[in-house]
Formats: C-alpha cells, sequence, structure tokens
C-alpha cells in the first residue's frame, strides 16, 4: 500500500497501525477510528463518515495485502460501533466489503471478517433485515467452512441474527423463499444443517406464515431428510412434524394440490437398500394419509399418481411395517372418495375440474398433472387448493389413469400379493361407483382377470372372481352385441337370450328359451365370462385340476348357481374337444353332488317339481351324456331311477376302462355319502323303487371285486323284504303313493326316449374320437404298444 497517499480524514498513524501484521496494533487503530467517526456523528457530517467507510473498505478491506485486509475489517466493524443506531443508514456500505471476505482463501481473514460482521450485525439490529438475504447467503458459505474457528464463528453470527428475526415483525418473507428453494438443495451436510436451522426457526415464529411457501421448499425438505448425518435428520423430522402439525390446525389454508406429486415422487423408493430412504418414504406416506383425510376430493386427479406410490407398499414385510399401516390407510381413504357422483358423464358436471388461477383445468391438463412416477414435479403445472364453497368447479375422478395403474400392477409378475389383492378390490370398488365408466374399459380388463384365476393365491382367487361376478351381472353391462373377448379363437357361440334383465321383452324362438338360465340376473359378459372361463380351464388344465372346483363352488356364491351350471351345460354340449368335455362335466358333477354351495340346486333337482326345475334337468342331462357316470349319478340326484336303470342297460355297449371304473368306484362312495340319504331311505319301499333297486345292481355287476362292489353289496343285501314292510291298509298307501307321483308327473312332461337316444349319440361322438385317436398311435412309428 502507498502509505504517501492521502487517506484523510485517517491520520497517518492510524493508517500505519491498520496495515501492521500485530493484531494489538490493528486494535489500537480501531479505537482511533471509532473515537473518529463519533466527532462526526456529533458534527452530523454524513459527508466525512461515509468517506471514512469508503476509505476503508477500497483501500483496505479489499486491498491485495493480507494485513491491509484485516486492518479494514476491523476499522469497518468500528466505525459501525461508533454510529450506534445510525448505522442502519450505512449498512450497504459497512457489510458488502465484509462479505466480499468471506470468500478470501486466507482462514484467518474469513475469521476476522466473521468477527467484523457480528459487530455490525450486533450494533444494527432489526435494521440488518433489508439485507438479510445477503447475510444468509454468505452465512451459508461460512457454515460449510472446513476451519473450525472460521465456523465458530459463524454460528455466533447465526444465531445472533436468528435472534434479530424472531423478535422482529418486519422479515421479508417474500424475498427470502427464493433464495431458501435454491439453497436448500445443496449436499454439503453443514449447509443442511444451516438450512434445517433456520426453517425451524422460521416456522416458530408466530408473525412469519411460512406454511404459505412449503410447496416452494417440500421437496428439499425430503432431499435433507435423506442425509446421512442422524442429528440433521432428526431436526428436519422435527421441521416437518411442526408443518403437519400446523396443516392439521389450519387445512383450509393449505395449498394441497401444489405438494401432492412432491409426495408421490417420495412415498416411491428407488434405492430400497438405503436405510434413509425408509424415512422419506414412510415420512411421505404419512403426510399423504393426512392430506387424503384433510383435503378429501381434491386429490382426486392425483389418484393415479398415489396409487403408483401406495400399492406396492401394501405389499411390505413387517420391516417396514409403519410404512405399509400408513399406505393402507392412504388406499382405505383414497377408495371412500370415489362416489357414485363420478359415474355422471363429464359433459353434465358442468366442465368441472380442477382449480388453476381460477380457471378450470382442461383434460388433457388434468392427464398431465399427475405423472408423477415418470416425470419429476412440475409446480407450474399444479392446480390449487381452495376451499369448498359454492362457485368451485366440481373435482373430476381420471378413471382412466386410475385403471391403467391398475392393470400396469395386474401384469407386473413381481407384484405382492397383498397389492394384487389391493388392485382388485379397487376395480371392484370402481365397478360398484362408477359402472358406467368403468365397462368402457372391461374389454381390455377382461383378459388379465380371466388370467388372475390362475393366481397361486387363493385370496387374489377369490377378490378377482368378485370382480369378474361384478362385471357379469351389473346391469350396466348389458349390451346388444354379444360374443367372446376372443372371437377368433373361440369357436363357441352362445346367443344371449332376450328376456335375460327385467323389463326386456320374452323372446319367442324356443331354442332360446331351452338355452337360457331361469333367474334372468346376468348380462351379455356372464356368457363371455362362462366361455371364457371354460376355454381356460380347458388350455389350462392344471387350473382345472387344482382350482376348478374352488373357482366355480365360489362363483356359484357370488352368482345364481343354476345360471352357472346352465350357461356351462349349454356350453359344453357345442364343445368340439370331447375329452375336456368329459372331464369338466365329471367336475361339474362332483361339484353339484358335493358342494354346500349348492345345496337350494340339488333340493331343486331332486324333486323336479316345477317346469324350471324339469328344464333345468334336460339342460344338464344333454351335457352330462358327456360322462356316462355323471349322467347316472344326476339320474339318481333327480330320482330318475327307471332312466337310470336304462342308462346303465347300455353300459355293455360302451368301452369299459380303468377311468370308467374308477368312476364307479366313487359314485358308490356317494351314494354312502350324506347327499344321498333319501335314495337310501327309498331302499326300503322295494315296491315302488324297483328300478332303483335294480340300477343299483346294475353298478354293482360293472364292478370288479374291490372294496367298492363289497360296499354296494352290503348295502342291497340289507334291501328288505317287500312282505315284511306291509304294515299299513293297502289302499290308502297306494292312495298316498298315487298323489305323490300325479303332482310330479303333472311337471315332468320329459321325452326320455329322446334324452336315451341323445345319450347314445353323444357316446358314438366319443367312440369315433377314441378309434380316430388309437388309429392315430397304431400309426405312429415311435409308438411303443403297451
Amino acid at each position: 500500500m502507498n502509505t504517501e497517499k492521502d487517506f484523510s480524514p485517517l491520520t497517518p498513524n492510524i493508517v500505519r497501525a491498520l496495515n501492521d501484521k500485530l493484531y494489538e496494533k490493528r486494535k489500537v487503530a480501531a479505537l482511533e477510528i471509532e473515537k473518529l467517526v463519533r466527532e462526526f456523528v456529533a458534527q452530523n457530517s454524513s459527508t466525512q463518515i461515509r468517506h471514512v467507510i469508503q476509505i476503508l473498505a477500497s483501500e483496505f478491506a479489499l486491498s491485495q495485502h493480507p494485513h491491509s485486509r484485516k486492518g479494514g475489517l476491523i476499522g469497518l466493524a468500528a466505525c459501525s460501533i461508533a454510529l450506534g443506531k445510525d448505522s442502519g443508514l450505512y449498512l450497504k456500505e459497512l457489510i458488502e466489503p465484509v462479505l466480499t471476505c468471506f470468500n478470501d482463501s486466507d482462514s484467518r481473514l474469513r475469521y476476522y471478517a466473521c468477527e467484523a460482521l457480528y459487530n455490525i450485525v450486533k450494533v444494527a439490529r432489526g435494521a440488518v433485515l433489508p439485507h438479510f438475504n445477503l447475510l444468509f447467503d454468505g452465512l451459508s458459505k461460512l457454515a460449510a467452512d472446513p476451519d473450525p474457528n472460521v465456523k465458530s464463528g459463524s454460528e455466533l453470527l447465526d444465531r445472533l441474527l436468528k435472534d434479530i428475526v424472531t423478535e422482529s415483525n418486519k422479515f421479508d418473507l417474500v424475498a427470502f423463499v427464493p433464495l431458501l428453494r435454491e439453497r436448500i438443495y445443496s449436499n454439503n451436510q453443514y449447509a443442511r444443517q444451516f438450512i434445517i436451522s433456520w426453517i425451524h426457526v422460521l416456522e416458530s415464529v408466530p408473525n412469519i406464515n411460512l406454511l404459505e411457501y412449503l410447496p416452494e421448499i417440500l421437496d428439499g425438505l425430503f432431499q435433507i431428510l435423506g442425509d446421512n448425518s442422524k442429528e440433521i435428520r432428526r431436526t428436519c423430522e422435527v421441521v416437518l412434524g411442526e408443518f403437519l402439525k400446523e396443516i392439521k390446525k389450519t387445512p383450509s389454508s393449505v395449498k394441497f394440490a401444489e405438494m401432492a406429486n412432491i409426495l408421490v415422487i417420495h412415498c416411491q423408493v428407488a434405492d430400497e437398500t438405503k436405510l434413509t430412504n425408509d424415512l422419506i418414504q414412510l415420512t411421505a406416506m404419512t403426510w399423504m394419509r393426512e392430506f387424503i383425510q384433510l383435503a378429501g376430493r381434491v386429490v382426486l386427479p392425483y389418484s393415479s399418481g398415489i396409487l403408483t406410490a401406495v400399492l406396492p407398499c401394501l405389499s411390505y414385510d413387517d420391516r417396514k411395517k409403519n410404512t405399509k399401516e400408513a399406505a393402507s390407510a392412504c388406499n382405505h381413504s383414497l377408495m371412500k372418495l370415489v362416489t357414485p357422483e363420478d359415474d355422471e358423464e363429464e359433459e353434465k358436471s358442468g366442465n368441472a375440474g380442477s382449480v388453476e388461477d381460477g380457471q378450470p383445468k382442461t383434460e388433457a391438463d388434468s392427464n398431465d398433472m399427475l405423472n408423477a412416477s415418470q416425470e419429476s414435479v412440475g409446480f407450474s403445472n399444479i392446480s390449487f387448493f381452495t376451499p369448498a364453497s359454492a362457485d368451485r368447479p366440481q373435482v373430476v375422478l381420471d378413471l382412466d389413469g386410475i385403471v391403467q395403474v391398475l392393470d400396469r400392477h395386474l401384469h407386473d409378475s413381481a407384484t405382492g400379493m397383498m397389492t394384487r389383492i389391493a388392485v382388485l378390490k379397487w376395480l371392484y370398488h370402481l365397478y360398484i361407483k362408477t359402472p358406467r365408466k368403468m365397462f368402457r374399459h372391461t374389454d381390455s380388463l377382461f383378459p388379465m382377470l380371466l388370467k388372475t384365476l390362475s393366481d397361486e393365491s387363493d385370496e387374489v382367487i377369490l377378490k378377482d372372481l368378485e370382480v369378474l361376478a361384478e362385471i357379469a351381472s351389473s346391469p350396466a353391462g348389458q349390451t346388444d352385441q354379444v360374443g367372446s373377448c376372443d372371437s377368433t379363437a373361440n369357436k363357441l357361440e352362445l346367443k344371449v337370450p332376450e328376456g335375460a334383465r327385467p323389463g326386456q321383452q320374452p323372446s319367442t324362438d324356443s331354442r332360446a328359451v331351452d338355452s337360457s338360465p331361469s333367474t334372468p340376473s346376468m348380462n351379455s359378459y356372464f356368457y363371455k365370462f362362462m366361455i371364457n372361463l371354460l376355454k381356460r380351464f380347458s388350455l389350462e388344465r392344471k387350473l382345472l385340476e387344482n382350482r376348478g372346483a374352488f373357482i366355480i363352488r365360489q362363483l356359484c356364491l357370488l352368482l345364481h348357481a343354476e345360471n352357472i351350471f346352465h350357461s356351462m351345460a349349454d356350453i359344453l354340449l357345442k364343445e368340439e374337444d370331447l375329452k375336456f368335455a368329459s372331464t369338466m362335466v365329471q367336475t361339474l358333477n362332483t361339484i353339484l353332488l358335493t358342494s354346500a354351495e349348492l345345496f337350494q340346486l340339488r333340493n331343486q333337482l331332486k324333486d323336479l317339481r316345477t317346469q324350471e326345475s324339469c328344464a333345468l334337468f334336460c339342460c344338464l342331462y344333454r351335457s352330462w351324456c358327456h360322462n356316462p357316470v355323471a349322467t347316472v349319478s344326476l339320474c339318481f340326484l333327480t330320482q330318475n331311477y327307471k332312466h337310470a336303470y336304462d342308462l346303465i342297460q347300455k353300459f355293455g355297449d360302451l368301452e369299459v376302462t380303468v377311468d370308467f371304473l374308477m368312476e364307479v368306484d366313487k359314485l358308490v362312495q356317494l351314494i354312502e355319502s350324506p347327499i344321498f340319504t333319501y335314495l337310501r331311505l327309498q331302499l326300503l319301499d322295494v315296491e315302488n323303487n324297483p328300478y332303483l333297486i335294480k340300477a343299483l345292481y346294475g353298478l354293482l355287476m360293472l364292478l370288479p371285486q374291490s372294496q367298492a362292489f363289497q360296499l354296494l353289496s352290503h348295502r342291497l343285501r340289507c334291501v328288505p323284504n317287500p312282505e315284511l314292510m306291509r304294515t299299513v291298509d293297502e289302499s290308502k298307501y297306494m292312495d298316498s303313493k298315487h298323489q305323490v307321483v300325479s303332482k310330479r308327473a303333472s311337471h315332468t312332461q320329459m321325452d326320455y326316449n329322446e334324452l336315451l337316444q341323445h345319450f347314445d349319440r353323444v357316446q358314438s361322438k366319443h367312440l369315433e374320437v377314441r378309434h380316430q385317436r388309437s388309429g392315430r398311435a397304431s400309426d405312429h412309428p415311435d409308438r411303443k404298444l403297451m
């Protein structure tokens, strides 16, 4: 520094001392400067004061010489002390050169700069608030300083500044938020600690409404929540907790919509190996749960994104129990927001949409609002939450987006069991609440719902069947055209009978009447379902073997059992794969005879006292002919004992195989079961049930000497002598008998000869197919004869 330069009003001694390397001499110079400035204050000479500050700043604090810079810093602090309450008039000139020194490479000089600024701020107090952003910016750099002395000095200055902000009511939050939003994304641990501590302070000040600007910093807070420092994470948790408490107190002033996407993003874990991500996810999910409960239908436009985040969490194990419970609560609350009013057409809802800048959002805007699982948050495109009012447009449910998310989770093989169950519950709920809109998606959902029947979990299959049953029985699913979901691959054609819904005119076509269920409660999708279910059983025999009975029994509970059996019998009558038809009939027959769910249907068939029950018997019989033993058991169930005997007489013309004998064996076991108690009791009435006894003897003659043979033989030996059973007046007994027979006959005008001819035709087809197979087997060069 040129010592000959004129630095007046600073004396040469002051200038020399300011440039000295010894701190004590610089301190003496600072005291002289303080005295000099006090004199100028007394003289009200602001020009001289500014001149002194300008010299200290430009010639010393910003000098190239390190000792000069140190002298300038202590000199500026001395000026501030001398000015006292008037220092606010000169703060810009005092602060800026000191802040410049914060970037000095010399740690000692940075420390002196921090000390100088502390003295300046201590004197000025609230007057420094207009320069708060400059001070905050400088402090944020010192917070990450590697030198412990500098960091310690910055902490003192930081506490002082916080005290000033806390006690003042002139803090400019609007001007500060952009800087806070920028600095909150710092990755430096100390900078994060500095940022989160300031947010904590500002949030606690009563007259500073930081909640209004929470959307600006929420994403950054969640980033800080993932810091490696336990202390920082704890502080951030406290801050977020305080914000959430305030949100619960004043929900009407909260911009829920602006923060929805942020929560959706942080509810999804990118790296499950990081423990901090679990904390982020749990916190975000907790917030989401509260948002849904507090904001209500305002969050509906974000439903698809929320579900994208929530559904995978439902399959978490006990290691993430809290997150799973929070996600479950979110899912349940969100589901309750969907109501029948969401099924109304958009044009009838008055161009309803989300609100942005007072204008309704278009449908395209609504679809773009929540692609949070694929894109980062676009803050400028998010709608604002507005309190409920008469003038507020109605919120529109993004049903297409929700269905897309649900369908994607069903297709994903990695989806957990509880997630799949939740997806199916959602689909069922949507079909109940918004059936008209949901049926637009049914054709795309239907194949995957059928495929889900092969799931490993019984609970998943149960929920899947509930959805399919709702699709099959909902009035909204009635269409004019009926066909298979895969018309090119499926050769079966089944027309939906008219009169299938109440209020429709019955068909004059007798074939349609014959092939329709007697309980008109199904829509056109019911037949699509039955056709495709049987097709799936045909293509996936393991499904039929392992889950076929379970699926059909559950469908009999969810839908009318008569409809299930009537429609399947109709479809199997046209089935070209005769082996599958026989297997399927055997399965249906076993279910009919053994399942508790079929109790009512068995009672309906047992007596054949109504025209409907007779029509059902004929329908079942024609398909049951694919399996001779099942046909006989159906006759036993319906007490058509003479016809059963006639059928057994024809068994001599059939090819008796091991499988055939095993089926007869099972029938004998069934005869001894509670289902056929009435049949066994009828053996007491030998004179009036001769064909029952003949039919049973016919089965006995078919069986080899086996356990079943011994069982049936023992039963028949118990049949009493008819002479011993005559203990009542013969005439009265016969009159009673004729009354029962006439009552049954009045409704059972069935052509049993035609039924026998149908049985012969079906069995001829089976025999022809077996001969063709055996011929192909003998012609095959690699086939070995057994």
